[in-house]
């Protein structure tokens, strides 16, 4: 792999076609290197070594060039809200997430360091980490593949690490294929109430969702759930999963996004999701295209 390296105060050249998402507010960049290589490892599911060997049941030697930045969060902050900040940017630009993990799932947090991504910084607790790969096309046909990956340190600093990449036209990358990048999102919408609800989502949520919604063909698809209660049965979890996505759905209504053609889907209690992202009462929004 050929990389030059480049401290605070250098400059990586990447296209200005599809830059890389603005950096998270309250984080400083480190260090900037280059990537130009005929066979980067990218990885799509968790990893693993064995026999000194990366081991991965979903993994690609890319030929990619572009840009890889370490930040440190700063200012109070955490690395939850820099990883949310690259969510919303890769979301807003139509990007599919590829794959995702968290903690102890992705793998050794060691190996993400040295071996994968070859910053010792990003060394930290296997349960503090995640990470998620996303993919978009450009107008010309060129892949470009986003990786964020955010690490607490023993000494409680926080890291982020962001590639952002593309690749020939052509190039065959895991799970992106025409089908798959119709389906957009998920948004995810955390709510609470009862008779009334309160939604946690911003303004730049409603506009991504209203911005993959434009097409007048596409389908929305609500996916309703909640945390089974002690003191409620299932079914009523579920009525409370149904009526919140019914809520919700009138609002997306009053913004432009005419109920035929919005679709609830109501989960409840009945499936859990291994993401602490995606627990607890909340709808997750999908938009699919034609």
């Amino acid at each position: 792999m050929l990389v030059a390296v480049f401290f605070v105060g250098g400059s990586a050249t990447v296209s200005a076609q599809m830059p890389p998402p603005e950096p998270f507010p309250d984080s400083h960049l480190e260090q900037e290197v280059t990537i130009q290589s005929p066979g980067h490892l990218v990885l799509f599911s968790p990893v693993r070594e064995v026999n000194n060997e990366i081991r991965s049941a979903a993994m690609a030697r890319l030929p990619v060039k572009g840009v890889g930045q370490l930040y440190e969060v700063r200012g109070g902050a955490n690395r939850e809200e820099a990883r949310d900040h690259y969510l919303r940017e890769l979301q807003a630009r139509g990007a599919q997430i590829l794959f995702e993990c968290s903690g102890r799932s992705c793998g050794r947090s060691n190996v993400w360091a040295n071996q994968i991504f070859d910053q010792s910084s990003l060394y930290g607790r296997d349960n503090n980490q995640d990470y998620l790969v996303a993919g978009s096309v450009d107008e010309n046909g060129q892949p470009w593949l986003t990786l964020v990956y955010t690490v607490t340190r023993a000494n409680q600093r926080q890291f982020v690490w962001v590639e952002h990449l593309v690749a020939p036209q052509g190039t065959e990358i895991p799970g992106m294929g025409n089908e798959s990048a119709r389906v957009k999102g998920p948004v995810i919408v955390p709510w609470q109430g009862g008779i009334t609800y309160n939604f946690e989502w911003s303004s730049a949520d409603r506009r991504i969702i209203n911005d993959w919604a434009e097409d007048e063909s596409a389908q929305v698809i609500l996916t309703a759930y909640s945390e089974l209660k002690e003191d409620e049965t299932f079914e009523e979890s579920m009525q409370r999963a149904e009526a919140a996505a019914e809520s919700l759905s009138q609002v997306l209504a009053k913004t432009g996004v005419s109920g035929s053609r919005q679709t609830i889907i109501t989960v409840g209690p009945a499936v859990v999701i291994p993401n602490p992202d995606r627990q607890g009462d909340r709808v997750e929004v999908m938009v699919i295209t034609r």
